[in-house]
């Protein structure tokens, strides 16, 4: 069997506990006081030159772990038999009250960037693979997102990593908190520094394996139209708001009032109503007596999600030359969103336009973290920098000609995120940094809180989203 050497900057008794109860090979650093995850990295590096190891046993949390019989003793067995650099496993998370959930954990892919990927808490990297790893001095928070980035690696089809589905350990997890109470914890006052640094081991990575996108200037769009798709008569219009709508007769008519309010620029209001059965399509049909710009669509197709439906608005002849969404169940901050938009297309030449936006209750009251601006990116670096966030801001808007020629896949999660992977790529991206736009939290929001599931089915998405941007990107700087 592989000796292993076990090392835990966070928990030094747990480490010491897993010695004196499994009968294998363990070696302990136990000269580590209290540095932490990230800043212990480059100084476990050096301590691993000297042990006799094969593999290293890294924990990632200060948690309290419980191994099934004869836990460990597979894991070092799996790792041995994969012949891979990075094995993780699935696990159990137990909460305060002592309730067990398994937590499925995502298969990694070439596009697995996102600094918060789920590994769980422990990870086996090979000692050979550790010691290959060129991790920057200094690093306060990105250090073992440097390293596992370096280790993880793709040839082809063939990786280095191997995830395993046995849930051989578990943990307990005092954050008991919603999915989508988690989700913005990245944009906490006390995560800038953070995010710089993640910038630049991400960009850092981006360049080795030949992704890293220079700067794109703003380019001249090339439409085709023999494809036919942009010689129908204009609607006469600078900007539609599109809304995609569903069953959501709570929050629609706020929805198209706050479009219905809007100074300064031609536009109209498209709403593809989705064959919705709750009472929506009833609202809509009062609002087009007094919202003399509203016109409200349905597909013939009775299998659109939320790309879908934003195609078919943008597609018809009612769409004006830019694009502008609105969610359902969401609302415009001011009379001046689209005159923000509008001009930001006009003075930057962009082909994508992105606002910032704020998170309230249902009755618009301002809840925690606030304001999501989405400062981490730069018009040096904000296409490169897509590939580590999983969301780019909103409102998004598009210039209607070139999202025509490059259309939202027809899916209802991640749609918004693929076009603006895929704009980031050949146009520049303008964005606005005023609160534009208030994200409404409530119970039948879709993404208020997810199942461990509906999470680990999203987060397969983007990365699987990632992926293909990734090989299209490699393509560039061959």
């Amino acid at each position: 069997m592989s000796t292993v050497a076990i090392l835990n900057f966070v928990n030094q008794t747990e480490c010491v506990s897993l010695k004196s109860q499994f009968n294998i090979p363990i070696l302990s650093c136990n000269q580590i006081q209290d540095k932490g995850l990230s800043s212990s990295v480059s100084f476990m590096i050096e301590e691993v030159k000297s042990f006799k190891c094969d593999y290293v046993m890294l924990f990632l949390s200060n948690l309290h772990y419980e191994f099934c019989e004869g836990g460990l003793n597979r894991m070092v067995e799996i790792a041995e038999q994969s012949g891979k650099d990075f094995v993780y496993f699935d696990l159990k998370r137990k909460d305060n009250e002592g309730n067990e959930e398994v937590w499925t954990l995502c298969d990694y892919q070439l596009g697995s960037l996102r600094d918060d990927f789920d590994f769980g808490e422990i990870v086996f990297i090979r000692k050979d693979a550790l010691l290959k790893a060129n991790i920057e001095d200094g690093l306060k928070f990105a250090a073992f997102y440097s390293l596992r980035l370096q280790c993880c690696n793709f040839d082809g089809e063939s990786s280095s990593v191997f995830h395993s589905i046995e849930v051989l350990y578990t943990v307990s997890e005092p954050d008991n908190r919603t999915s989508g109470e988690k989700q913005f914890d990245y944009v906490a006052p006390n995560a800038r520094e953070k995010q710089i640094e993640m910038e630049r081991v991400h960009t850092f990575n981006l360049k080795r394996i030949g992704a890293f996108l220079s700067p794109v200037k703003n380019k001249n769009c090339q439409i085709d139209d023999a494809k036919g798709v942009n010689t129908m008569k204009a609607c006469g219009n600078t900007m539609s708001v599109v809304i995609p709508v569903k069953n959501r007769a709570k929050t629609i008519k706020d929805a198209v009032m706050s479009a219905a309010n809007q100074k300064g620029v031609d536009y109209n209001i498209i709403v593809v109503d989705n064959y919705s059965n709750d009472g929506t399509s009833e609202i809509l049909n009062e609002l087009t007596k007094t919202v003399k710009n509203l016109v409200v669509l349905q597909p013939e197709q009775d299998n659109l999600q939320i790309g879908g439906c934003w195609m078919y608005a943008v597609n018809s002849e009612h769409c004006g030359d830019y694009a502008v969404q609105l969610d359902s169940d969401d609302v415009y901050s001011g009379d001046d969103t689209l005159l923000k938009v509008k001009q930001c297309f006009e003075s930057t030449g962009a082909k994508m336009v992105i606002g910032t936006y704020d998170l309230t209750d249902f009755d618009l009251n301002p809840i925690p973290p606030g304001i999501i601006a989405h400062k981490e990116w730069t018009d040096d670096n904000g296409a490169n920098n897509a590939l580590r966030i999983n969301g780019l801001g909103a409102p998004r808007a598009f210039v209607r000609d070139v999202l025509r020629e490059n259309p939202l896949p027809n899916v209802s999660y991640g749609e918004d995120y693929a076009a603006g992977l895929r704009f980031s790529r050949d146009f520049a991206i303008g964005r606005i940094y005023d609160v534009l736009y208030h994200c409404r939290r409530w119970g039948g929001n879709s993404d208020s809180s997810l199942s461990p599931a509906k999470l680990k089915k999203n987060n397969e998405y983007k990365d699987s989203l990632r992926t293909n941007e990734v090989r299209e990107r490699m393509k560039i700087s061959k």
